[in-house]
């Protein structure tokens, strides 16, 4: 099933080794893009026994409700011998925008983490102070401590098994990550400066290395500089 792009045209549809692509015009209207899309798709005498062709779904800058994707899902199913398994939009909705950003920022908070109190943000903690034993920071990302780390840390506490903990003088009660727990390691000394803990997947636990393995462990986290730079 394939067709070539025209001007009057809503719909096309290219084939591939995945199956179909469907892109929708995301200059007309809807109701026009899906008459058109019905009349492409609409299997009069299906084939019975045969496999349904999965499809992909493209909109381009088009958003859609629950009741219009709902309508799509109909059409694009087993009755037409089609199987819909992406449904692809370059609109992102605002509540979805607004809880990658609250994800994704570096929050940076200027306190003393005292005994008694926790610190709890989404996203990546940045705390410039220290956190005093008997005091907890958490976050949904990474924690950085400009400070000495003396309580508990739990990074990656909505799950991010990538998550880090590094401190400027790292000596915890406890580590967290994920759903890892490790408590401090017996130091020769008072503590140890310019450390991080991260989980060590061959050794299924969470290891403290010096803050350098970051670039190593955690190339990615190229994008904490790019925010902290750029805001």
């Amino acid at each position: 099933m394939n067709s070539v792009l025209q001007n009057n045209q809503a719909i096309t549809i290219k084939g591939t080794k995945e199956g179909l692509t469907i892109f929708m015009d995301d200059m007309c209207s809807f109701e026009h893009a899906f008459a058109e899309l019905h009349d492409k798709v609409t299997v009069k005498d299906p084939i019975k026994d045969s496999p349904p062709a999965k499809v992909t779904l493209k909109l381009g800058n088009r958003y859609i409700d629950d009741h219009q994707k709902e309508r799509l899902q109909d059409l694009l199913g087993s009755e037409n011998n089609l199987q819909l398994i992406a449904l692809e939009s370059d609109v992102v909705h605002k509540q979805d925008a607004l809880a990658w950003k609250e994800e994704s920022e570096v929050k940076v908070i200027n306190k003393i983490i005292r005994s008694g109190q926790v610190l709890n943000v989404t996203g990546d903690l940045l705390l410039i102070g220290d956190v005093n034993p008997g005091g907890k920071v958490t976050a949904s990302g990474n924690i950085y401590v400009l400070g000495k780390l003396a309580g508990i840390a739990h990074a990656g506490m909505t799950g991010d098994q990538e998550a880090i903990i590094a401190a400027s003088y790292m000596k915890p009660s406890q580590l967290r990550i994920a759903h890892y727990i490790s408590r401090a390691p017996d130091y020769e000394a008072d503590g140890v400066y310019m450390e991080c803990g991260f989980i060590d997947t061959e050794k299924n636990k969470i290891v403290i290395d010096h803050i350098r393995a970051i670039s190593k462990k955690r190339k990615d986290l190229s994008g904490f500089e790019r925010r902290m730079y750029n805001g």
